[in-house]
């Protein structure tokens, strides 16, 4: 299963229609783009999708499964239509019987027909009537909802759901009408004033795990109509929509709802261990007992010396499997030893970590051991010792990205082969700075994030937030909650950008501030600065056609406001208070909306909205520069406080009168902790909405505890 769909435009079928330009130009030499839907394959591609023209032949059952999306548009016999003069318009019973069977197990089809349909020659009402779908006999006609004030050019009234939903405006040419099912979800209809009313223009159909589409006009997304209104942006949702979506390896191929995580990679399968890394594992879990919070050990010195000369061994041997980092893990076997000679007090790496680059290996594939004695982020606070096996995921796209666009020489994006008890928490990153060394090194030169954790646990958690949340979700957010590699993908370019961002821009301070004793919302803008950066770039790269770009945007957005405000404690939550300031900045500009217990989200508005919160902090930063530091934090908390509502008790909030004063003779160091520590364990508190989501969620949340 690829990333992005596959699909087939069938043109084998004497079609009045071809993605193939120069066959339009020979179809018709007058006015090709009567002919041609060139520009909507080139649409598709620009979002990523594979796009191939079938050009002789049946449509066998074996074709149809290497593609996620059929699309069939406008058979019709030469005495009517210009077409492709391949094959006959009608589908012979068999590849009916294909394109069934096809949809059943998971598959996509868009068919497109016409006015006055029954005088084509074709059986395309055949085809659809296997889906419940009927199309009448009728020429549409609107005076009073017509583009250019042609009668036949009707306006659709577009439908709720989420198709439509980015796409509002578009005109049908010449346009026949459809009847559907009970199920069917209606995509435009006309208006109560044409003739025939409220009819259905296109229509969705849900059949076994797969998805129908059909409209009764080809002529919107033909060349010469496809930039009109929002005809464009209507066709990649639809065919998205239809398309199959990615099934985890391991799991049942077409499954709409698949989530496993099983893939193979390397020399193994994910979830069956090796064997040499399982000893390794076995060791260091013996070992972890016996040390203390700062990694020394007191308690059974024989033992734990033989334990540590153990584990000293399975590197050994592990070693020859990994020769581009032979010196580092000939460095690591020597500081355990010598760890265990000096009596196995505090150890000290930094040998091993000063001998260890990966930032020098990005290499799509490339496998690393890495052993130290470190704490985890979001995990294990104390300095055991660890082992991970990962994986570098640097695809040559995003190699191309970073090289062009988003120089960021130390950003490590790696994915879990296997790794000990550390791990088995919310930590998705490896840093340099948390291992154990006798003195810090001059600089770090690398910092690693597990895009396949943070990717996974976004997966699981949206997921079921939209469905508590009754979202809607538009085709591509779908499509990202279901496919493992897409999502990975989307957080490779968002860590990237996010990354680099905390040293560009005007930065009144260390944005690497948490080494800094300041207010926690301090750390909350920060991160939320670099994700409201990301999201724009994102933007900018979805309009040059990087494909990925407009899942970053998605990641974002529901990571922010579904995943982060309601994991981890309520103590100084800043990655959740970021995400709490970014739900009610759109929802007090009407861009998300909690209404009949469902949520809504304007999706056109979005970008705007988050381009217009992210001005606010950059303005912030901007002014910062002038200010003292505690007026720099009281014009943050004004900000924040602006659209989240602090504590009832809050001192900060009663403004800088209320805060503690410098004693006589005290120092600035002295003066700035106790202005520190007036503010709440938790200074902004969840609102009502996240409250109830957190107690709905809860549950899921902790299941994403150790994930990959």
């Amino acid at each position: 299963m690829t990333v992005f769909p596959r699909v087939l435009f069938d043109e084998a079928h004497s079609e009045s229609w071809t993605i193939r330009a120069e066959l339009a130009a020979v179809m018709n030499p007058g006015h090709p783009d009567d002919n041609s839907y060139a520009r909507a394959a080139a649409a598709l591609r620009r979002l990523g999708h594979e796009v191939r023209a079938h050009t002789g032949g049946p449509l066998t059952p074996s074709l149809l499964a290497r593609h996620d999306v059929l699309v069939i548009a406008h058979p019709s016999a030469e005495r009517w239509e210009r077409t492709t003069g391949l094959g006959s318009p009608v589908l012979p019973a068999e590849e009916l019987d294909a394109i069934e069977a096809y949809v059943e197990a998971g598959g996509g089809l868009v068919v497109l027909a016409e006015c006055e349909q029954d005088k084509y020659g074709s059986n395309l009402a055949a085809l659809l009537a296997r889906f419940g779908i009927g199309v009448e006999h009728v020429t549409v006609q609107d005076p009073r909802h017509a583009h250019n004030s042609v009668p036949t050019w009707v306006m659709g009234v577009p439908g709720d759901g989420p198709i439509p939903a980015r796409a509002r405006r578009a005109c049908f040419y010449r346009s026949g009408a459809l009847t559907g099912p009970g199920h069917a979800e209606i995509l435009y209809r006309t208006s109560p004033t044409a003739d025939p009313a409220s009819a259905p223009l296109a229509l969705a159909v849900r059949h076994g795990h797969g998805r129908v589409v059909a409209f009764a006009d080809s002529d919107l997304f033909g060349d010469d109509s496809i930039a009109e209104h929002d005809h464009e942006t209507l066709w990649g949702d639809v065919v998205t929509w239809a398309a199959r979506l990615p099934a985890d390896p391991g799991s049942q191929s077409g499954s709409r709802t698949a989530t496993g995580t099983g893939t193979r990679t390397g020399t193994q399968t994910r979830g069956e261990p090796d064997a040499g890394f399982a000893a390794l594992k076995a060791v260091v879990e013996e070992l972890r007992p016996l040390q203390a919070e700062d990694g020394s050990i007191a308690a059974e010195p024989e033992r734990a010396a033989a334990l540590v000369e153990r584990i000293a061994g399975h590197v050994a041997a592990l070693a020859p499997r990994f020769p581009h980092d032979r010196a580092y893990l000939d460095a690591v076997v020597a500081d355990l030893r010598k760890w265990a000679a000096q009596g196995l007090g505090v150890p000290d790496f930094l040998d091993s970590l000063t001998a260890f680059h990966p930032e020098e290996q990005r290499i799509d594939g490339r496998e690393h051991l890495v052993v130290f004695p470190m704490y985890t982020q979001n995990g294990n606070r104390a300095r055991n010792l660890e082992a991970v096996w990962l994986r570098t995921v640097w695809p040559e796209w995003l190699a191309r990205l970073e090289r062009a666009r988003y120089d960021n020489p130390m950003f490590v994006p790696v994915a879990f082969e296997d790794f000990t008890a550390g791990y088995d928490t919310d930590s998705a990153v490896l840093f340099p700075e948390t291992v154990a060394v006798r003195e810090t090194p001059p600089r770090f030169t690398w910092g690693a994030i597990f895009c396949d954790r943070e990717s996974a646990r976004f997966r699981r958690v949206s997921a079921a937030a939209a469905e508590t949340l009754r979202l809607d979700l538009p085709p591509e957010a779908e499509r990202l909650l279901a496919g493992r590699d897409l999502a990975r993908d989307a957080f490779t370019l968002w860590d990237l950008v996010h990354d680099r961002t905390h040293s560009h821009g005007d930065l009144p301070f260390d944005p690497f501030m948490i080494k800094q004793r300041m207010p926690y919302w301090m750390y909350a803008l920060e991160e939320l600065r670099c994700d409201l950066t990301a999201f724009g770039e994102a933007v900018r790269l979805e309009a040059k056609g990087v494909p990925q770009a407009r899942y970053v945007q998605i990641a974002i957005l529901f990571d922010r406001l579904f995943r982060f405000p309601i994991t981890g404690g309520r103590v100084r939550n800043y990655d959740g208070l970021g995400g709490q300031l970014l739900f009610a900045y759109l929802h007090r500009n009407d861009v998300v909306r909690w209404t009949d217990n469902r949520l809504t989200i304007d999706w056109p508005r979005v970008p705007d909205g988050v381009a217009d919160l992210r001005g606010e902090v950059d303005k912030l930063y901007r002014d910062g520069i002038d200010r003292s530091k505690l007026a720099h934090w009281l014009a943050a908390y004004r900000l924040v406080a602006k659209y989240v509502d602090p504590h009832p008790a809050s001192v900060w909030n009663r403004g800088v009168d209320a805060l503690p004063e410098a004693e006589p003779g005290q120092d600035m160091r002295s003066s700035t902790k106790a202005i520190v520590d007036a503010v709440l364990p938790d200074e902004f508190p969840l609102s009502m909405f996240y409250e109830a989501l957190r107690r709905k969620l809860s549950s899921v949340v902790d299941s994403t505890r150790g994930i990959r």
